[in-house]
């Protein structure tokens, strides 16, 4: 009789694990260093111009959320096929993803440019930015095609196992739009230094000049991964059909349209929660929009992971090795909330000196700071979600993700935030609390969903 392996610590697992991880990780704090150099520079044109760039931002994650979800797809079914041996089938999916870049990559800009007068009327930004964050708006989704290249092809690369391509294509980009914004944002300008002056050029064009940056770097990125995708040893689509094929697209969708569900519901919902924090005036839309960035830097860890996660997930479900699924989430859970412990650690410690960074005004760094100790206390219990929602992408279960997501969203955080802000006119505190206790809850329904096995689709039979 066959009896069960028990789970116990894989080194040989844990290495793999970490190769997969750490060049995700290393992207995402490239892109995050980005995040913070634009942060910074904007907000040495003042709180106005903070407030123009991030009274958008929300909108941004709504089409980059939806966008992603066709790459869940992809990944899902990539993963499978590439733990099943299957490497034709994986080229295949691959070329099924240049179409969807087409189609999508289109729609999506078509969309935001058309909108883009409307977005921070929308948003309930101040009327006197609202020019400037308008414009800002069209600029940066002018080049959506190469972006949603970006987007959808690093995740194909991603769930046959090369993390890496995506890390250097990141770096690229993230390094284009930190030269670009030095000359683009600021003016001509001399500098001293040990005695001697240098010029530097610049176009002085402020905001307008970080949405440029940006655009031409997404530009860079997008071509620059289509052609490492099309020469790829190993998942090119060159030579495969770029017709529809409705043997590959049909389970990627099933895959696909609950997680789009997800984060359109969930991106919705931060667009309405961003909306109500708007109201509430500049300080608050400045303190928000630079606390979401320094919160940011502190969630690497936790994606990275997640990218992991959901590959190897992948993989051990196409070769049917449920023994190995077990040992997967036996190494990741624990390892995710020990480097989230130690990252919400750290937030909480540096948050004051980390908003000062980005603004000169003491309201903005006090209210920011008092924000981000909040949620640093909650970042363990967030980590063991993202470990869960990754394994349950892998294995194509993004069903119930989608409804502990869009639950907790506007049960939680939407009704919540609307009752404090608009009906008690509280401020951006409890909006805060809201989203923490938002975040609570989407653990204890992973927690229920792990315990009960409903993650792993071979324990429960399907």
């Amino acid at each position: 009789m066959k009896t069960k392996r028990t789970t116990k610590f894989d080194l040989p697992m844990l290495m793999i694990i970490l190769s997969l991880a750490w060049p995700t990780m290393l992207e995402q704090l490239m892109q995050t260093a980005v995040q913070y150099i634009d942060t910074a520079m904007v907000g040495s044109l003042g709180t106005a111009a903070t407030a123009a760039v991030g009274a958008t931002t929300t909108v941004g994650w709504l089409i980059g959320s939806t966008i992603s979800a066709f790459g869940v797809g992809f990944l899902s079914f990539i993963a499978r096929a590439y733990g099943a041996g299957d490497k034709d089938a994986a080229s295949r999916a691959v070329a099924q993803a240049v179409l969807v870049v087409l189609l999508t990559g289109t729609i999506f800009t078509i969309l935001p440019l058309s909108l883009s007068g409307l977005v921070p009327v929308w948003m309930q930004v101040d009327e006197a930015i609202r020019p400037l964050a308008s414009r800002y708006f069209f600029i940066l989704y002018v080049p959506m095609l190469p972006r949603t290249a970006s987007i959808i092809f690093g995740t194909a690369l991603r769930a046959a196992g090369d993390t890496k391509t995506p890390m250097k294509v990141g770096i690229i980009v993230n390094l284009i739009n930190v030269v670009l914004n030095f000359v683009m944002i600021y003016p001509t300008r001399t500098i001293n230094l040990s005695g001697l002056s240098f010029t530097i050029p610049g176009c002085g064009w402020g905001v307008i000049g970080a949405a440029a940056a940006s655009a031409i770097a997404f530009t860079v990125g997008g071509i620059y991964i289509t052609v490492v995708l099309w020469r790829h040893p190993m998942i090119s689509p060159k030579g495969q059909s770029l017709r529809p094929d409705m043997r590959i697209l049909k389970p990627c969708l099933k895959t696909a349209f609950p997680n789009m569900l997800q984060r359109f519901g969930t991106s919705l919902g931060y667009v309405a929660f961003a909306s109500m924090i708007n109201s509430l005036g500049e300080i608050s839309t400045a303190a928000h929009t630079i606390a979401n960035t320094v919160e940011s830097a502190f969630y690497i860890p936790g994606y990275g992971m997640q990218t992991a996660a959901a590959t190897l997930a992948g993989n051990a479900y196409g070769a049917r090795d449920e023994q190995r699924m077990r040992d997967l989430a036996a190494m990741f859970i624990p390892l995710e909330i020990f480097l989230m412990i130690l990252s919400g650690g750290a937030l909480f410690v540096s948050a004051p000196a980390l908003m000062g960074i980005f603004s000169e005004t003491p309201e903005v760094i006090a209210l920011g700071s008092a924000v981000l100790r909040m949620v640093a206390v909650s970042e363990p219990f967030y980590g063991f979600s993202i470990i869960m929602e990754g394994m349950m992408q892998g294995v194509g279960n993004t069903k119930l993700p989608f409804f502990f997501n869009v639950c907790g969203m506007w049960g939680v955080r939407i009704v919540g935030t609307f009752i404090c802000t608009q009906v008690l006119s509280f401020g951006l505190i409890s909006a805060w609390a809201c989203m923490i206790a938002h975040n609570l809850l989407i653990c204890l329904l992973f927690f229920i969903c792990y315990v009960r096995g409903l993650w792993n689709p071979m324990r429960t039979g399907r």
